[in-house]
């Protein structure tokens, strides 16, 4: 769960009860199960969102936690948690958690702390079509670094229910759109039409920008792309950009959520390597490796 959807989860909580206790990992040192900012909510009945690593350490951290609010403590508290044998874990490292209790009247302050993170920006997502597999992904990418735009003109299409981390678009002219993209924007084209699919992958690779360019389709479709845009000038080295099929290739299925499920974690790979200045070439080439070896082990 992000930062951003865990305070979100802390003020919805705060509406139907007195208090609710934010966890952080503050510091890890040596080895443990989870680094320094892992975070999760616990109300005072003990039920909890997001994980600190799990394990003795987090049940530790949940009971007392637990015994803040029950006490009508209120603010932030810091303890040092030895992974050792008080614990029976053998991580051997120790981590330093600060359990933070709030009540109905510290909204502001949630509110706040949930700005600073406007600091680490998530990562723009275009999602071009709203069927069967757009509502999958845009579920699979809720809780995950993404800022979703969803994409699709036709008329009540999309759910009644949206995430936070989603803006629809009904525009009449959805390829007008790919101009007015962020710059390192990730594009997943998906419509209902191969025809609008076409037109907004011949806008997209006209930029030079855009971080990820994905169209969902077989390796014929992509073929037959290729063909296509080539006829309508699109350089070799842009085609080079464009990703299809999309998602893992070790992680395959016709499924929609097994499809979006593989789609969001091959994003979540790309924007790690962005961030730490990875290849991300070469991390593909990894993942075929990968799956080589996969398939040959399932025919054994």
């Amino acid at each position: 769960m992000t930062p951003y959807a865990l305070y979100d989860r802390l003020r919805d909580e705060l509406r139907v009860d007195d208090c609710v206790a934010l966890i952080t990992i503050k510091a890890a040192r040596g080895s443990t199960p989870q680094k320094a900012g892992a975070a999760m909510m616990v109300t005072k009945a003990g039920a909890i969102s997001g994980t600190i690593g799990g394990g003795a350490l987090e049940y530790s951290a949940i009971q007392d936690a637990v015994r803040f609010m029950s006490s009508g403590q209120r603010g932030d508290f810091q303890k040092l948690y030895p992974l050792g044998p008080d614990l029976g874990q053998c991580c051997g490292g120790s981590v330093e958690i600060e359990t933070s209790v709030f009540s109905k009247d510290m909204t502001d302050e949630i509110a706040a702390r949930r700005a600073a993170l406007d600091e680490v920006h998530p990562t723009p997502v275009a999602l071009f079509g709203a069927g069967h597999v757009g509502r999958a992904v845009v579920i699979a990418l809720a809780t995950l670094p993404f800022q979703v735009t969803w994409i699709d003109e036709r008329e009540g299409i999309f759910p009644d229910t949206i995430p936070r981390n989603v803006t629809v678009s009904q525009g009449d002219n959805p390829v007008q759109l790919i101009a007015a993209l962020p710059h390192h924007s990730y594009c997943l084209i998906m419509t209902h039409s191969h025809a609008l699919d076409f037109a907004l992958v011949d806008a997209a690779l006209r930029r030079d920008d855009l971080e990820y360019i994905g169209l969902i389709g077989s390796s014929t479709k992509r073929t037959r792309f290729h063909s296509r845009l080539r006829q309508s000038g699109v350089s070799s080295s842009a085609l080079s950009r464009l990703v299809c099929p999309i998602g893992l290739p070790s992680l395959y299925g016709k499924d929609p959520a097994v499809i979006a499920t593989s789609v969001a974690a091959d994003l979540l790979i790309r924007r790690h390597a962005v961030q730490a200045g990875l290849d991300c070439g070469s991390m593909e080439r990894q993942e075929k490796r990968l799956a080589i070896i996969q398939s040959s082990h399932n025919g054994c």
